[in-house]
């Protein structure tokens, strides 16, 4: 996929996955408000899109409702694209979701997005009380999205089922996966694929290798497309930003010892915070963190994308204090415009 032409990391779109985090010491409409003022400084800065994640049953994160707060973030912007990232469909029936996203795209043309999961975003337990006991089966999530693909065509306008409003609306469909089998069904739909390696990063390149194999043109895409998740972190100086990054790790720290409280602020230091296993096991799941400076933060860039050859990178920072959450934000969009890379 390489060749030797040198093109600005502006020419790769960059973008934002916010996980509506709670931070220690604020409400959830507190949370909601700082993701918008992110969702509003982010298009100042030039980001392309600003996804909303799905969880649910968790105190640290108010995000169980994307499609509310996408249309929250829609109203409070002008121009970035807004989407999910994503629906978790099976704990939707796809004809909700055609309509929802029918409605969006219908008062927000041309910005609207729906990214698609297949994890339920949460524990066993809730996921059966959303799900209603229901088991999943391996050809459900397929099945799901040839049956939202219906409802959101024209073609489906005889039908006794119809999605109104959602029937014959051009809403971008994106598939997110943490392994391999969203990676080869989102190449056979001619999907774009957007990988989650900001916590899950094992499979990463055998996701993309599969997609690139199985890629088969469509509708909505000629040529692949793939995205990734990145947890980035950037401050004036590398210590800063190293000082910043503790709340992500404290965070990831309760996810692995499932009390999943509200981000913490930072501490000088991880020692004592975790034990030796504890370390390891968070430093894979975050193996794909870029934490520093400008300067740092360039050099990682610059190898990431010669080594994966995405065309998007989806950022996310879990900051503990607002200013330096979108400061961060500002310094990363800044190294984007700046750095020259092959590709």
């Amino acid at each position: 996929m390489k060749n030797t032409k040198n093109t600005t990391l502006s020419s790769i779109k960059y973008s934002v996955l916010d996980l509506v985090p709670i931070v220690e010491g604020i409400t959830a409409k507190e949370a909601i408000a700082r993701s918008l003022d992110l969702a509003q400084h982010a298009e100042q800065f030039g980001y392309h899109r600003f996804w909303i994640s799905e969880h649910h049953n968790m105190e640290s994160l108010a995000s169980a409702s994307p499609v509310i707060l996408i249309s929250h973030v829609a109203q409070g912007t002008e121009r970035i694209r807004v989407g999910s990232g994503g629906v978790m469909l099976p704990n939707h029936a796809p004809l909700v979701v055609a309509e929802q996203f029918g409605t969006l795209a219908t008062i927000h043309p041309n910005r609207i997005d729906l990214g698609l999961g297949r994890a339920p975003g949460t524990d066993q337990r809730t996921a059966m009380a959303l799900r209603r006991y229901q088991q999943e089966t391996v050809q459900d999530f397929p099945n799901n999205i040839n049956e939202l693909q219906m409802y959101l065509s024209e073609e489906n306008s005889t039908e006794a089922v119809r999605a109104t409003p959602g029937e014959g609306l051009d809403i971008p469909l994106y598939l997110l996966g943490s392994s391999t089998f969203s990676a080869q069904l989102a190449g056979k739909k001619g999907l774009p694929y957007a990988f989650a390696s900001h916590f899950a990063p094992t499979h990463l390149h055998d996701a993309l290798r599969l997609y690139h194999q199985n890629f088969q043109p469509s509708a909505q895409l000629d040529k692949p497309y793939t995205m990734a998740c990145l947890n980035i972190i950037a401050a004036d100086t590398d210590e800063e930003a190293e000082y910043l990054a503790t709340s992500a790790k404290k965070f990831m720290l309760g996810v692995i010892r499932n009390t999943r409280k509200p981000l913490p602020p930072p501490v000088q230091s991880m020692d004592g915070e975790w034990s030796t296993m504890e370390r390891m096991q968070i430093e894979k799941m975050m193996y794909y963190s870029f934490i520093g400076s400008k300067e740092t933060i360039a050099e990682g860039l610059k190898a990431f994308v010669e080594e994966t050859q995405v065309n998007e990178i989806i950022v996310i920072a879990n900051i503990y204090d607002q200013e330096a959450r979108l400061k961060s934000y500002k310094l990363v969009s800044e190294v984007f415009d700046a750095i020259e890379v092959p590709v």
